[in-house]
């Protein structure tokens, strides 16, 4: 909280909200909104498999006290997560949910993609606020935003895309690298805002390394690790996530000494 990020997620894909159950869950919320002040935005992931889980889950989010829920694309019966389903999914939560929902596509998990034609349709919903984009995928992302209106918001969720996803004009990102390198991000925001491209570039170059190594490579295992390394409690993985291998620790070390975070330690 004395970092520049606008808000906080909590029980997203890096919060390992997949291996939690319902009170650990909202354990988690409860701990997160005392110590995220009101004038920050607290997201919770609230997604289920099933429709009522998800409603119960956002209900109860709501409840403990979070601004937005972030709710992830169903995926176990994927031959038949069409657009249709996904929006009869979503507009049956958002009718439900007391606070808006934040639509949440992150195919390198679920197996599943939330088209720009659902998004556009869903995006009519009065309860439906944004999309969370972590796919990498510029041409669909830019898609996305072309056919949703003005006031919809776009966030992407890839680190080595973040300043492509800005200038193909998405509102800003939620990402793992945020939690090592927070003021880095809003950075780049920043830069992209004031059309300083050749800046914002650079600023690219940078972290790629790093996101990479703290998304695809080594997931949840290497972001904790990360977190360990800055002085924080990253802690460990919960089974059956494992333990990020010896090399790949010392190759998070490296970048995040050039980034200038583990002087934070």
């Amino acid at each position: 909280m004395r970092t520049r990020l606008a808000g906080i997620v909590v029980l997203g894909s890096n919060g390992e909200a997949p291996l939690l159950d319902d009170a650990e869950s909202d354990a988690v919320i409860e701990t997160v909104r005392v110590n995220v002040p009101r004038d920050r935005t607290l997201i919770g992931g609230v997604g289920r498999e099933s429709t009522a889980a998800t409603i119960a889950a956002a209900t109860r989010a709501a409840r403990i006290g979070v601004d937005i829920v972030l709710v992830r694309t169903p995926s176990f019966y994927k031959n038949v997560m069409t657009s249709d389903a996904f929006v009869r999914y979503y507009t049956a939560v958002a009718d439900a949910s007391p606070v808006p929902v934040l639509l949440y596509n992150v195919s390198m998990f679920t197996g599943v993609n939330l088209m720009p034609d659902a998004v556009e349709r869903l995006a009519a919903h009065a309860n439906i606020m944004g999309l969370k984009e972590s796919n990498a995928d510029l041409v669909q992302l830019a898609e996305t935003i072309a056919r949703t209106p003005d006031g919809f918001v776009v966030l992407g969720g890839s680190a080595p895309t973040f300043y492509h996803a800005l200038c193909a004009g998405a509102d800003g990102g939620v990402l793992a690298i945020s939690s090592v390198g927070p003021d880095i991000c809003v950075d780049m925001v920043d830069l992209v805002r004031a059309q300083r491209h050749a800046e914002a570039l650079e600023l690219q170059r940078r972290i790629t390394p790093l996101g990479r190594l703290l998304g695809a490579m080594t997931g949840v295992a290497g972001l904790k690790y990360a977190l360990d390394q800055i002085g924080y409690a990253g802690g460990p993985t919960r089974p059956p996530l494992g333990t990020v291998p010896p090399d790949a620790q010392k190759q998070i070390r490296e970048q995040l000494a050039a980034l200038g975070t583990l002087a934070a330690k």
